[in-house]
């Protein structure tokens, strides 16, 4: 990045804090800050371990150090800018949640454009909330656009604050489902007696509301709907991919799947043996399809610094958005995230080489040289090294 944008892009950061006003997180003088200004060179420098008695008035820092990135720590500390982890005394840490499109097995990266990217991720992160919502229950939580290519939620119910890492570890496989124990999602119940049998006679089943369990009998019960709608030669061969299934297996379980559909909607597998086969291969598939795929090292990591929502993401020129949780369907990173700064005016850039931009409503490929475009698709080229500041007329 040449100097010449460099200064413009930080000069333009200052303009954007001059106007608006960050929200501080809870326990605010508790957290450890950092940030990473606009230095030359390829890497960058992380400035941390400090606090708010250091940056002084948030807004005013801001202000007058136009940081590229801005930061503030999960864990609070009875020191925060304490040299080392081991002198700022932990007193404990919210929950924190990242998920990045770069990581998503659903983002084929290369080919999905930019939005989307946004839009897996998004869907990715209604199904985070669905598990800290419903299976967790928690209830202090805390969205955000991380102004880049994902979404951070913060956890900040008290019964997290004092989790280790190895217990944040057991949250991050479940969510995931990592480790799922199929026994656990299939439960047994006795029905009736013995009738000369050495044991009772068994009843498998899902559950139909909460956990693991009922995301696998949601699956089931759309897989049957799909297959039923078939013609039956087609859902024989389709049942045929599954191990251990062959032409009268698939021939029984779609007859159950025709016959018994009341029963299996209340969560009964038992129907015919070979749809119990069924329904215990399918749940990896209810895993790849409703687990959510989070980052691992930022959920662990009790004392990992995250993006403060109201700052700007120094690769990307957008805003870290705080969002209401009824307000997550219809947000629309690439327009609400574009700070009203950077909207009004025109600028010159340099474009090094082909380059789309997916921004402000707008969708446009600008081939390699000199163009003027909306202030904020220069800032996230330029933002993203795609493209250096023009001189202006």
């Amino acid at each position: 990045m040449e100097e010449r944008t460099r200064a413009y892009l930080r000069g333009r950061f200052r303009d954007h804090y001059r106007r608006t006003e960050p929200v501080l997180p809870p326990d605010a003088d508790a957290r450890e800050w950092g940030y990473i200004p606009w230095t030359s060179g390829p890497g960058t420098t992380m400035v941390r371990h400090k606090s708010t008695l250091d940056l002084g008035d948030l807004g005013k820092f801001l202000a007058r150090e136009r940081p590229r990135h801005v930061y503030f720590s999960a864990g609070r500390y009875d020191d925060p800018a304490a040299g080392s982890m081991g002198e700022k005394g932990w007193v404990g840490s919210d929950l924190v949640f990242d998920l990045d499109a770069d990581h998503l097995p659903a983002v084929e990266l290369g080919v999905d454009s930019y939005g989307e990217m946004l839009e897996k991720c998004k869907a990715a992160l209604l199904r985070l909330l669905d598990f800290l919502e419903d299976d967790f229950g928690f209830q202090d939580l805390t969205v955000v656009f991380s102004g880049g290519r994902g979404y951070h939620v913060h956890v900040r119910d008290p019964a997290v604050q004092p989790l280790e890492s190895d217990a944040r570890r057991e949250i991050v496989d479940y969510v995931r489902g990592i480790g799922l124990d199929l026994e656990g999602v299939i439960h047994e119940e006795a029905v009736g007696g013995t009738a000369g049998r050495a044991s009772p006679a068994r009843k498998r089943t899902l559950r139909t509301e909460g956990g693991w369990s009922a995301r696998a009998h949601r699956y089931l019960m759309s897989f049957v709907d799909d297959l039923v709608a078939m013609d039956d030669e087609a859902a024989v061969e389709r049942l045929r991919e599954f191990d251990g299934i062959g032409e009268g297996k698939a021939t029984a379980a779609l007859r159950a799947a025709h016959t018994n559909d009341d029963q299996i909607a209340t969560g009964n597998i038992d129907v015919h043996p070979a749809f119990y086969s069924l329904s215990r291969q399918l749940i990896p598939e209810v895993v790849a399809a409703d687990n959510a795929p989070i980052d691992e090292p930022v959920t662990t990591d009790t004392n990992r610094l995250i993006r403060l929502p109201g700052s700007l993401h120094g690769g990307s020129g957008l805003c870290v958005r705080r969002l209401d949780r009824d307000a997550i369907e219809a947000f629309d990173p690439l327009t609400d995230a574009v700070p009203d700064t950077f909207r009004n005016q025109e600028i010159s850039v340099e474009v090094e080489e082909e380059s789309q931009v997916e921004l402000g409503g707008d969708s446009f490929t600008l081939p390699a040289g000199t163009h003027r475009v909306r202030e904020y698709a220069g800032v996230f080229l330029m933002a993203r090294g795609r493209a250096e500041k023009g001189e202006e007329a």
